[in-house]
């Protein structure tokens, strides 16, 4: 537990903008008598955000959305932390991390904090009784908001939910330079690896995709993005990166990264063009998007070390990171994002959970954006944090901007 209270402090001290929605929330409580639910990965940054919510005079129940990302020693501070009740364990059973999901909605929640969907999806099928009670929830990652959607598509979400994910602030920083940096930074912890001079294959160039190519070549690696969307697919080559489907890279990549969020990303027709030797990892948010099943039914011998399973096919040696899990949290050191950046998202996950408990019953249910202010206003707590100051439109300009009567 001394161990998991040393890392959040650290963390802590790295976190201005929430610091600051902490200091408000402790002197305002403008969550008393709010109960949160929450699935995130518990870690130093989480307990963080965990701690703001219940200064701010919450009672929060949390537990780990990935059965490898939760740090224990943290997990154990956290249930010290008056007004958190934490149920978080590493290495669980699906059976252990859904009962641990039931624990959280046997408090009955009023608002919901998800990371994937698995919280949200459980509140709709097997604990549908709950529902009445709930105000509404924030999502925190792209898989979590398709599935969403696609639950809003049905007529199937019963609550409003906003797409904390969707939102510039969390894409441009904590997609692109949070999964950049930290999924790279646990492959080659995990693997102690070189990058430069390899070929890496980037599957995806979404906001995630496009950091980890960026941050791969920043290191000397010779990228190869593999896309199915034409327009992404252009961007990439227009960045620098070679374009090619994945049949073809698979041939060439020395080691793959998955960031689609889709599943059979890389399956059997690729394992069979891979050279001996390839590290394969995913930074998606399931284990899915790699075929670990067929690799499990197909291997002639499977050797398994911290953080890496070794599969033998047809004499070749396939290396899997972190069970095709989250690289950059499931592998034995992995941190996951840099503090800095899960100081802006989580910033923004406190500030929507405050929106949602406040205007949640007046808005309609499913999927909604982050409303700019709250935006604006982590952007600008940063930008003071840093020291920085930026320009202000003029009234002229404002009046420019707003009217259609000036032309050439």
């Amino acid at each position: 537990m001394e161990t998991g209270k040393k890392k959040i402090a650290w963390a802590r001290q790295y976190m201005p903008v929430l610091a600051s929605i902490r200091g408000e929330f402790q002197q305002n409580k403008p969550l008393k008598g709010i109960r949160i639910g929450m699935a995130l990965h518990v870690e130093a940054k989480t307990a963080c955000l965990v701690e703001t919510l219940a200064a701010g005079g919450a009672d929060v129940h949390i537990t780990g959305c990935n059965p490898l990302s939760t740090q224990d020693d943290v997990a154990r501070a956290l249930d010290e932390v008056p007004g958190v009740h934490c149920y978080a364990r590493r290495g669980v059973t699906a059976g252990e991390y859904y009962a641990a999901i039931d624990r959280v909605l046997d408090s009955h929640p009023q608002v919901v904090i998800d990371d994937g969907m698995d919280l949200i999806h459980r509140l709709h099928t097997v604990r549908r009784d709950l529902l009445p009670r709930v105000v509404g929830g924030c999502e925190e990652t792209t898989t979590g908001v398709h599935r969403l959607r696609a639950m809003a598509r049905e007529g199937k979400l019963a609550f409003p939910v906003i797409a904390v994910n969707d939102t510039p602030m969390k894409r441009h920083f904590d997609n692109v330079h949070g999964t950049g940096e930290s999924a790279i930074a646990g492959i080659m912890l995990t693997t102690n690896m070189l990058v430069a001079g390899k070929v890496v294959v980037v599957a995806g160039y979404g906001f995630c995709g496009r950091g980890l190519a960026r941050k791969l070549h920043g290191l000397g690696a010779r990228v190869i993005v593999t896309e199915v969307d034409p327009r992404r697919a252009l961007e990439a080559y227009m960045d620098g990166f070679s374009v090619m489907p994945m049949e073809e890279a698979a041939g060439a990549g020395e080691i793959f990264i998955t960031a689609t969020g889709n599943t059979s990303v890389i399956a059997e027709p690729h394992f069979a063009r891979m050279k001996s030797g390839v590290v394969l990892a995913n930074a998606g948010h399931f284990n899915v998007e790699i075929d670990i099943g067929w690799l499990e039914k197909n291997a002639t011998a499977v050797t398994r070390r911290d953080g890496i399973d070794t599969y033998t096919v047809d004499g070749k040696d396939i290396h899997v990171l972190a069970e095709g899990r989250l690289v950059n949290l499931a592998v034995p050191k992995g941190m996951g994002h840099p503090i800095e950046v899960m100081d802006l998202s989580f910033s923004l996950q406190a500030l929507c959970a405050l929106h949602i408990a406040r205007q949640g019953r007046t808005m309609n249910p499913g999927v909604h954006e982050v409303p700019p202010e709250i935006d604006e206003t982590v952007a600008e707590r940063k930008l003071a944090s840093l020291g920085l100051s930026i320009d202000k439109l003029t009234e002229l300009q404002k009046s420019y901007l707003s009217g259609w009567e000036s032309g050439t």
